[in-house]
């Protein structure tokens, strides 16, 4: 006697029932995305025309990376775009304004820009990637800190004009005379 096994389709139609209970308990332990209070409206969507003109950034950067790189640049700066980016006015932004044109050459700060740019590039790939465990790369924000000019640094007296080594000069001496 052979032993009854179940037909084609009624292993099928478990199979199926199975995947689909799995689907719909994996569905309903995934949090669902946060929605926004009724009224609000949706974030706003940016498009970023594509980089024209690139002459220190990689070529084939995307608009997203060649913005996020001038985000930084901005940040490290304490500027906006700008400073280095002439205002198109024959070409409207939805607030009124006019956009910038990007791809001109026209701003001195754009050419200082480029100019830093690869100062900065050359010392990180040639003085700080040189030094073993060197830590975190020069950015603009090294020098600048927010300031679009450099603050001079100017060393605190009381922490680095004490005696030199040999203590303090005998009373009565010039210090700059050998004893």
């Amino acid at each position: 006697m052979k032993p009854a096994s179940p037909s084609l389709s009624a292993t099928v139609v478990a199979l199926l029932g199975a995947a689909l209970f799995a689907v719909t308990t994996a569905a309903a332990q995934t949090p669902a995305p946060p929605q926004q209070p009724a009224g609000t409206p949706p974030p706003p969507q940016f498009h970023f025309p594509a980089p024209k003109n690139l002459q220190v950034l990689p070529k084939d950067w995307t608009a997203e990376q060649v913005h996020d790189t001038m985000e930084q640049w901005a940040g490290g700066l304490g500027v906006h775009c700008d400073k280095c980016h002439t205002a198109d006015p024959n070409h409207l932004a939805p607030n009124g304004r006019p956009r910038l044109d990007f791809a001109d050459d026209s701003k001195k700060e754009k050419k200082v820009a480029r100019l830093m740019y690869k100062m900065v590039d050359d010392i990180n790939t040639n003085y700080v990637g040189m030094i073993e465990n060197s830590g975190v790369p020069v950015t603009c924000g090294t020098c600048h800190r927010g300031h679009f000019s450099p603050e001079p640094f100017v060393i605190p007296p009381e922490e680095h004009h004490g005696p030199g080594p040999g203590g303090p000069p005998p009373a009565g001496t010039n210090p700059a005379q050998p004893h």
